[in-house]
Order: C-alpha cells, then sequence, then structure tokens
C-alpha cells in the first residue's frame, strides 16, 4: 500500500497517476461512495477522507471498512486531503471525523510501503 497526503489542490492526483503510469480510470473517486458500493479492485482511492466523513455519517465504523478495504487490496494507493491543520471545529462531530481520520492517517502510514506528501505538484518523501 502506498499513501500520498497534502493539502486540498497540491496535484496529488496528477503527481500519483504520473509517477504510477495508472490511468485515469483506474480511479475510485471517494466523492462517489460510501464504503458500502466498494466491490471491484480498487487501485487507487482519492478524496480519501471523504470515504471516512461519509462512512462516519452512515453511522458506521471507518476503522472496520478501511481495514477489510487494505486487506483485500494490497498495492491499493490511497490519496488523502490533510484535514487536521488549522482552526479546530465547532461541532462535536466534525471534530471526532478530523480525529479518527487522523487516527486512521496514522495506521494506514505505519503499514504503507511508502508515504509521500505533495506540496504544489511536488513529492516529499515520508517513509
Amino acid at each position: 500500500m502506498e499513501l500520498y497526503i497534502g493539502g486540498c489542490s497540491q496535484g496529488k492526483l496528477n503527481y500519483v497517476l504520473k509517477k504510477t503510469g495508472i490511468s485515469e480510470e483506474m480511479v475510485l473517486d471517494a466523492v462517489e461512495i460510501t464504503g458500502r458500493n466498494i466491490k471491484r479492485e480498487v487501485l487507487i482511492i482519492n478524496h480519501f477522507h471523504l470515504l471516512v466523513k461519509n462512512i462516519l455519517k452512515d453511522g458506521r465504523n471507518p476503522e472496520d471498512t478501511i481495514k477489510e478495504l487494505s486487506e483485500e487490496n494490497p498495492e491499493l494507493i490511497i490519496i488523502c486531503d490533510e484535514v487536521g491543520n488549522g482552526i479546530v471545529p465547532v461541532e462535536a462531530a466534525e471534530r471526532e471525523y478530523r480525529e479518527r481520520l487522523g487516527r486512521i492517517l496514522c495506521g494506514l502510514a505505519e503499514k504503507a510501503v511508502k508515504v509521500e506528501r505533495i506540496i504544489c505538484g511536488i513529492g516529499q518523501i515520508i517513509k
């Protein structure tokens, strides 16, 4: 598994596609999924942070869904926005989302063979 993180609109998807040679047709955009409808083999999940948010809104446990997904797809590439910087949200649900996403990303980074942070379309190797 590989993990790519960075701020919004920093060129993460383009960076990964260029680096891996994988076509955009093989990218699953988390804007379109909730975790329940991931049935096919997944190569790249873009907007991973929205997948976690959608699973939480659905009243389910994102940790279980992500564990199952990563076990079924060991070559998975995850692209995620950083959401833990800035002002702490007032709403409890938003604070829980940020906390859980951060912990999920820590677990994924620990298991990943590669972790990179993308800034202005340039990769910075973390692991």
